[in-house]
């Protein structure tokens, strides 16, 4: 009877330090201070664990991310580096910093990026939309909006006929600028809401002809490779396609969102 109390004694003890280890741990506030600190001191695995913190209990951030894959890096973890990087990326896609960052992180992958050709103005066009991120074409639509307002109440009021011309001129070039600015922003935000591209996480994963173990074989990717998903109603196969043009089917547990 004395060794099954011991033995009570001893369980209550263990969960009330679990509980008590647990009540310590959600009382930790974590902040990107203490995550470069890490990061500055070499410990890059704390590093890691607080901006993967920050990132699950304050929401999405550049920065974070962006710190989050310079760990990842620096313990040689390219496929989750890039991963990071890529979805750092997403919410800044002008910062030259995360551009640089990603592609010396894809040098260091297996596989290569196919180059694709373009037509000028397609290249230009996905660069001028990259200037800004969703919320910044967001705020530039309100902008332009408000710089049409001022144009139409100052047009309503001048009397002097080359002053309501150029006037009617910067009222025109805001309707057309709040228009593009505002179709930009739903676009952008779109691509981030769907996050159709993810990163290979496995070391090597087959593409198949079906989504199933028993289809043909097609090709073979490697960790740190980015796709488009192209099919995600199953839950356990994802139809992917590469930069090539190449399309296939793999488990959905080889890759991971951006």
């Amino acid at each position: 009877m004395k060794r099954y109390l011991i033995y009570i004694y001893v369980a209550l003890c263990s969960i009330t330090g679990l509980r008590a280890q647990a009540f310590a741990d959600s009382t930790v506030v974590y902040t990107k201070v203490m995550g470069d600190s890490a990061y500055a001191a070499a410990d890059y695995a704390t590093a890691i664990y607080v901006y993967e913190q920050l990132l699950e209990n304050e929401g999405e951030a550049a920065s974070v991310y962006y710190n989050l894959a310079n760990g990842y890096y620096k313990q040689g973890e390219i496929a989750r580096a890039i991963l990071n990087y890529e979805r750092a990326l997403l919410l800044d896609p002008s910062n030259e910093d995360i551009q640089f960052n990603l592609e010396l992180a894809r040098s260091k992958a297996v596989d290569k990026n196919a180059i694709v050709t373009e037509l000028f103005f397609v290249r230009w066009i996905r660069s001028f939309t990259a200037i800004l991120s969703a919320d910044g074409w967001a705020k530039a639509s309100i902008l332009c909006f408000i710089i049409l307002i001022l144009c139409l109440t100052i047009f309503i009021f001048a009397k002097n006929k080359k002053t309501k011309k150029i006037i009617f001129i910067f009222a025109l070039l805001s309707v057309v600028s709040t228009i593009i600015a505002n179709f930009i922003a739903a676009d952008r935000k779109e691509k981030m809401m769907l996050r159709e591209s993810a990163i290979v996480m496995e070391p090597s994963v087959t593409i198949r002809s079906t989504p199933s173990v028993n289809g043909t074989e097609l090709f073979i990717l490697h960790e740190g490779k980015k796709v488009k998903i192209k099919d995600d109603s199953m839950k356990d196969w994802k139809e992917i396609e590469i930069e090539d043009g190449n399309i296939g089917w793999l488990p959905a547990s080889a890759i991971e969102r951006i």
